[in-house]
C-alpha cells in the first residue's frame, strides 16, 4: 500500500478515502487519530489490523456538529450536556450508552459508546465532508503517540491509505475520558480537562483505580488506554519517585552507555547521566506536549533504559504521571 501525505487542500481527497472504507490519519489537538467511518464495521476493523491493536479495545467516535451525536447515542442526560457547552470542541471524551447504529468493533461488544468533538479544524472538516470517525491514536499499539505527522510516517507508512498533515498537535496526550454510563460520573482517562475542572462542572467524579493502577485481572476495558501497556518506547522506562536529590543520586548510581535520565530541568545540574528534559517540574502543559516526542527521541538515540522522574499528580501532571506509568509497564522505584 502506498501512503499519502495530504494537506488541507486536500480534504476532499481524504474525506473519499473514508466514505470508499479507507484509512486516514488525522490530526486533532491532542494527538494523531487513526480514523475510519464509525458505522462501517469492515472499515473499522482494518484499524485494528493496521495498528496491531486488540480488537478488545474499544474505539472513541469523533463529530463535527453536535447534532451527530443523537445517532450514536441512546440518551445525551444533563451532565452531558453541561460537559459539552463547557468542554466542547475540545479534549474530552465522554461514554454514553450506545445507539443501534454503533458497530461491536466500535465499542468492542460494550453497550457504551466513546464520543468527543475535536477542536482541530482539519479534523472537523475533514468530519464535516465524511461521516462521524472512529479514531485511535495513528501509531503502532503499545507504541508512544503521534504528535506530528512524521511520528504518523514513521509508524503507519504502507499500512494506511494517507496521513492528512495538520501540523504539530497542541495538547499532545489523548484526550479526558469520563463514563457518564454509571450512576456516579467516573475518570477513566486523565487528559487536558483535568478532574478538578470535571468536578467543578458537574460535581462528584469518581477516580477510576485503573488510572493508577492495572486493570483487575479479567476485568473489561471500559475506555481506551485501561487495558494494555501503553505508549512506551523500545527502552525500558521505570518511574522513579523521589526528590530531586534522591532521583540524581539513583540515576547517577546506574550510568552507562545505554542508560538516560527522564527528567525536569532543575535535575540536570545534579545529573551525571546523559538526559533528556521534559522542561520544569512546574510547566505541566509544557510536560503534556512533549512526552510522547520525548520517549521517541528515546529510541532515536539509541537508549536502552530509561529513568524517568515522576511528575505531579495534580492537574494535567495526573494525566502526564498516568501514561508514564503505563510505559514503564507499572515499574516505580520510590526513594525515601
Amino acid at each position: 500500500m502506498n501512503t499519502r501525505l495530504l494537506h488541507e487542500q486536500d480534504i476532499a481527497e481524504a474525506a473519499d478515502i473514508i466514505l470508499k472504507g479507507g484509512l486516514v490519519a488525522m490530526p486533532t489537538e491532542t494527538v494523531y487519530g487513526l480514523a475510519a467511518d464509525a458505522l462501517n464495521g469492515q472499515a473499522v476493523a482494518k484499524i485494528f489490523a493496521a495498528k496491531g491493536r486488540p480488537m478488545d479495545n474499544p474505539l472513541i467516535v469523533h463529530i463535527a456538529d453536535l447534532s451527530q451525536v443523537t445517532e450514536l447515542v441512546r440518551e445525551f442526560p444533563e451532565k452531558a450536556g453541561i460537559l459539552a457547552e463547557k468542554f466542547w470542541p475540545g479534549p474530552l471524551t465522554m461514554i454514553l450508552p450506545k445507539s443501534p447504529r454503533i458497530p461491536d468493533e466500535v465499542s468492542a461488544g460494550l453497550d457504551t459508546v466513546a464520543v468527543r468533538f475535536p477542536s482541530h479544524p482539519l479534523a472537523r472538516k475533514l468530519i464535516a465532508r465524511s461521516v462521524p470517525l472512529a479514531a485511535p491514536s495513528a501509531n503502532l499499539s503499545g507504541s508512544p503517540s503521534p504528535t506530528t505527522a512524521q511520528h504518523v510516517f514513521h509508524d503507519m507508512n504502507g499500512r494506511i491509505d494517507a496521513i492528512l498533515d495538520g501540523g504539530e498537535c497542541t495538547v499532545g496526550l489523548e484526550s479526558t475520558v469520563i463514563t457518564l454510563a454509571t450512576p456516579v460520573p467516573k475518570l477513566l482517562r486523565p487528559g487536558g480537562v483535568t478532574l478538578e475542572q470535571l468536578r467543578e462542572a458537574i460535581g462528584e467524579v469518581e477516580l477510576d483505580p485503573a488510572v493508577l493502577h492495572p486493570l483487575e485481572e479479567g476485568q473489561k476495558a471500559a475506555s481506551p488506554g485501561m487495558k494494555y501497556k501503553h505508549y512506551a518506547p523500545k527502552a525500558d522506562v521505570t518511574l522513579v519517585k523521589g526528590s530531586r536529590e534522591s532521583f540524581a543520586g539513583f540515576v547517577n548510581e546506574r550510568a552507562d552507555d545505554h542508560a538516560a535520565a527522564l527528567c525536569f530541568e532543575e535535575d540536570i545540574p545534579l545529573l551525571h547521566i546523559p538526559y533528556i528534559s521534559m522542561g520544569s517540574s512546574q510547566a505541566q502543559e509544557e510536560q503534556a506536549n512533549r512526552l510522547f516526542a520525548l520517549l521517541r527521541e528515546v529510541d532515536e538515540k539509541g537508549y536502552r533504559i530509561v529513568y524517568a522522574h515522576c511528575p505531579s499528580r495534580t492537574g494535567i501532571g495526573l494525566a502526564v504521571y498516568n501514561r508514564m506509568i503505563r510505559a514503564a509497564g507499572f515499574e516505580v522505584i520510590e526513594l525515601a
